[in-house]
């Protein structure tokens, strides 16, 4: 990723933007560019990306779309942190949904989902009671979601399981959503235990690896 000069109106503070093999959703597997955009305001405990709390560059929109298209994708993921802590996010979206490009959000849950392109797929991380920060869940944004979009939950252990069993019900997401994502916790829950609850329960569930820690177990920009 190129050191741009700052643009100050339009502009995102990015971490980086790469190229690589999505590791989880609907389309994992698939050749992505993944955009990252820097700051959030959540500190889960899990967190995998504490290096986009702070730092990176300034780009704007544009000079993003740039970097992006040197790699001919299909698809984009706008990523983090937190995206949606930007404000200039929201533009960065519909330029990407414009460009041709089939366009993801992953987002925490804490912001709000309101002025999100409707062309864009979110996927929606709900925090768990083990993640440390269930309470900054903003349950405004499940009405905003969309049929195409994806509801995950980073699970740690059966607490967090049964929690995010009870939230299918609450809030009726089978059906509400394209898929609903069980992930274990890295190192904190074991995917075989995951699947076995899953298989008991018989979830209408889409469970999930990581496939980026499988690969380059956890490296930055993979």
């Amino acid at each position: 990723m190129s050191n741009p000069q700052p643009h100050s109106d339009s502009a995102l503070r990015i971490t980086e933007i790469f190229y690589s093999l999505q590791g989880e959703a609907r389309t994992v597997g698939l050749p992505t560019v993944f955009v990252r955009l820097t700051g959030c305001p959540l500190r889960c405990v899990y967190c995998d990306t504490e290096y986009a709390f702070s730092g990176g560059a300034l780009f704007s929109a544009q000079q993003i779309c740039d970097q992006v298209a040197t790699h001919s994708p299909r698809y984009v993921t706008v990523t983090g942190g937190e995206p949606l802590a930007q404000p200039n996010c929201l533009p960065l979206l519909t330029q990407l949904c414009d460009a041709g490009y089939e366009v993801s959000l992953e987002t925490g849950g804490a912001m709000s989902l309101a002025g999100v392109d409707s062309r864009v797929v979110t996927v929606l991380d709900l925090k768990t009671p083990a993640s440390g920060e269930m309470e900054r869940n903003d349950y405004a944004n499940i009405p905003l979601l969309k049929a195409h979009d994806q509801v995950k939950f980073v699970i740690c252990d059966r607490q967090d399981y049964e929690w995010a069993r009870f939230k299918l019900d609450e809030y009726q997401l089978p059906g509400k959503v394209a898929d609903i994502l069980f992930s274990p916790s890295h190192a904190q829950l074991q995917g075989r235990d995951l699947a076995e609850w899953i298989l008991a329960d018989n979830l209408p569930v889409r469970m999930q690896l990581q496939l980026h820690k499988i690969l380059w177990d956890d490296k930055p920009g993979h």
